[in-house]
């Protein structure tokens, strides 16, 4: 697929969230190879591992720990890059559609309520732009978190498969 493509396609939000179904399905569907060749390794190593064997076991935490610890830190960093400002500026436009609502119903004279349902209106508008945007984020944030752990969950599973051959 070209970079154009890719860029196209990742640029919806529905979008976006079909990807990260499509590789937490990925990311599944190799850790549940992973776990497999992994527990049929502990069995046969039994009591008496092989060195190979621990190295494999040790393996195991480690690359856990790695991958969530970088997992973390990706949404942290994602979350405060977006998340933050576009919830916050969406609390503000809040706030301001329900103070126009407000004038609104206060309103006296028929010219003021027609006058006044337009602000209210923008200011509706704006706040669910901007509310509609929390989910792009939301979704950015949640593929960032994602990447090590699927990076992971897959090379092990090639490489377990490379071995078991």
């Amino acid at each position: 697929m070209s970079s154009l493509t890719s860029v196209v396609r990742l640029a919806s939000p529905l979008m976006l969230w079909v990807d990260l179904a499509l590789k937490t399905h990925e990311m599944l569907l190799s850790s549940g190879s992973v776990i497999q060749m992994r527990t049929e390794r502990i069995a046969k190593a039994g009591l008496a591992p092989s060195a190979v064997d621990l190295a494999e076991f040790q393996l195991m935490g480690d690359e856990k720990l790695v991958a969530a610890g970088e997992s973390g830190v990706a949404m942290a960093k994602q979350w405060h890059s977006s998340q933050a400002a576009l919830a916050n500026r969406a609390l503000q436009q809040w706030f301001q559609s329900a103070g126009a609502f407000f004038s609104m119903v206060g309103s006296i004279t028929p010219a003021q309520a027609v006058v006044r349902s337009d602000d209210f209106m923008r200011a509706t508008t704006r706040a669910a732009g901007t509310a509609s945007l929390l989910s792009g984020a939301a979704v950015r944030i949640a593929r960032r978190g994602l990447k090590p752990i699927h990076a992971a969950a897959t090379s092990n599973a090639r490489r377990l498969a490379e071995l078991r051959d």
